[in-house]
Formats: C-alpha cells, structure tokens, sequence
C-alpha cells in the first residue's frame, strides 16, 4: 500500500450524495489518499472526512480556500448543475479534476472552464461512467461494422413525492437549478448514445406538464419529456424522460438497432442483451461496482500522467451538454434545434 505521501491526493468540492459514492469507491483504492473535503455545508464536509479522510484531512468551505491551503494531485467536483464554476479553481491551481454529469447548467460558463482546459491543456475527466462497462464497449465495437439505424431509451421513474418512495434533494424538483431530468438524470443515456452511435446534430423536443400534483414543494420541472435525435451518420432516435409513472413498468433502457445487430440495454447496470442475425443471443451483466472502475481509470491516469484511460474529458461531456441543453432549448420553443457541429467529436 501506497504511504499518504506517495498515493495522489484527491480533495472533494460538494460532499452530498453523489460525492460520497466516490468517496465510498477512494477509500478502498491504495493510490489515493482523501485529504480535503469541501461543501458550503461544513458539516458535510466534516462528516465527509470523519468517514472517508485521511488522518490529516482538512475541511472547508470555500473551494478557493481549499486550494490556496493545501497541496492536491486531483480533486472531484460533485455540484448540483447550477452550483458549477469552482473548476477555474482546479485550473488556476493547475490541478487534474473530475467533475460529475451534467458538467453545468449554463452553456457559456461550461465552454469558458473548457477552453481553459484546453489552454492549461489540464487532464480531466467527466463522471459518464457507463462508457467504462464491458457490454457498451463490445457494442460499440460491433457498431463500427455495422452502423446504428434507430436509439430508443431514456428514464422513467416514479413522481418524487415528499412520500418515502422517492426521496429527492431539493434542487432536483427545480427547473432553474437542474435543468430537469432530461437534462439532469436522461444525460446519462443521451451521453451513452453519443458515445455508441456518433454525434447528435439535431434535436426536436416536446414535454407535458401539470400532470404531477401531489408532490415535492417548488416542483416545476417536466412530468415527462420525448426528445427526437438526429445523428451525423443518418442514424434516429428517441429518448425519453418521466418522473410521473407511480403505477411501475418503468426503468432505464437504451436499445440500439442496426441491419445485423440489436443491442438492449436495460437497468441502472445496463445489463446486455446482445442479438446478432445468424448467433445465439448473448447476456453481458453490467459491473456493479461501476464507480470504483471510473475511479480507478482516473487515478490511474493522474498516477501515471497518461490520460489514455479517460473515456470523457471535459471538452466531450460539454458536448453532451450541448445536446441535453438543446433539448431544454426545444421544449420551450417547440422547434427543432440543430446542434453546432465541431472537429475531434467522440466517434463509434
């Protein structure tokens, strides 16, 4: 095991739910030592480091503080979409960041922090972390070969009531602060079809709302949401979103179909069911411990200043961006939006 010293100092900005998953991943990875845990909530960030520190953590609740107190080798930033723009910090300080999805609510802060990126030429690394799972590579593969032709997927989920069967934090249920949950949860599917089938250029989204009434206070994001994609390669698709569905038969899926190949992915695992025309049918499960893998590719990366395991820096996650925040652009417009296009875009 890696002496504190030698392991890389990983410091946290936002210790909520989501930074305690990789926290609870970290902690168990011999090459990284927690030592700065930070949250406008100190208490968080004190539980934060009581639970997952090193013995000489640090807390505090200033991420400009942070940084200006003690030496980092890498540091995660777990923000709701609205509460982002702390990266300038990491770059200022010339620090390797991972950040968790949606990198941002606002388009022009998250292309600043990108070109600043770019400038510092910064390692960085995007919290999309089915890219890293064995059954989307295989098909990702296979869609070299034979190129996607219809994506159909999304989420749908029950209302998050103030009941006990949807616990949810309270930015979540706000349009301003998350940018609804095709924007905030349905980013995960669109990143993953990106990722498998090429670029999205255009998109055309339609919503319904007022549906919901016996929910969370504040609540006035979409009951439900259709986003109809175009991709660079001809390909189209549909994702959906819908937090209103209390009866169940609702999910995560994402299905891509091709002339020889059909790819079914179903659950928060993204188990595969993989159909080949001519082949027996093949089940690939989905790795439960997905986060320790993103984790560990990270790490890795910082360790050996060789970013070749990073599957999204920070200039592909703005490009899912681009696409969950057109969709928001559509819903309120109700036209189709086209999406800008741009050179060294991910490619299947």
């Amino acid at each position: 095991m890696l002496a504190v010293a030698d392991a890389v100092r990983v410091g946290y900005v936002g210790c909520g739910g989501m930074g305690i998953a990789h926290m609870k991943s970290l902690v168990e990875n011999p090459k990284a030592a927690l030592v700065a845990f930070c949250d406008i909530n100190l208490k968080k960030a004190e539980d934060a480091a009581r639970s997952y520190g090193s013995e000489d953590a640090q807390t505090f609740d200033s991420a400009e503080k942070m940084f200006k107190s003690i030496k980092l080798d890498a540091v995660y930033f777990c923000l709701p979409p609205f509460a982002h723009g702390a990266e300038m910090e990491a770059i200022k300080h010339g620090v390797p960041f991972f950040v968790e999805k949606p990198i941002n609510l606002y388009l022009d802060q998250a292309r600043k922090i990108s070109k600043a990126v770019e400038r510092k030429k910064l390692m960085t690394s995007v919290g999309y972390m089915n890219r890293y799972r064995r059954g989307v590579q295989m098909v990702r593969e296979i869609l070299k070969e034979d190129p996607p032709i219809l994506v159909l997927g999304g989420w749908i989920i029950e209302s998050p009531s103030p009941t006990p069967s949807m616990p949810i934090v309270f930015w979540w249920v706000r349009k301003e602060k998350s940018g609804g949950q095709f924007h905030e949860q349905v980013t995960h599917t669109v990143d993953l079809a990106r990722f498998l089938c090429g670029e999205i250029v255009e998109v055309h989204a339609f919503s319904a709302k007022g549906f919901n009434r016996e929910v969370t206070p504040g609540y006035n994001i979409e009951d439900a949401a259709v986003v109809n994609l175009k991709f660079a390669g001809g390909a189209v698709g549909n994702l959906w979103a819908s937090c209103s569905s209390n009866g169940g038969g609702g999910g995560v899926s994402l299905s891509v179909y091709c002339l020889k190949t059909t790819a079914l992915f179903n659950g928060w695992r993204h188990d595969l069911r993989l159909l080949r025309k001519g082949e027996e049918a093949v089940e690939v499960p989905g790795e439960e411990n997905i986060f320790a893998i993103e984790d560990k590719a990270f790490i890795e990366a910082v360790l050996n200043d060789d970013p070749s395991k990073i599957l999204c820096p920070y200039s592909d996650g703005l490009r899912t961006l681009e696409v969950t925040l057109a969709a928001n652009k559509s819903m309120e417009t109700g036209r189709p939006v086209k999406i800008r296009r741009r050179e060294n875009r991910s490619k299947p």
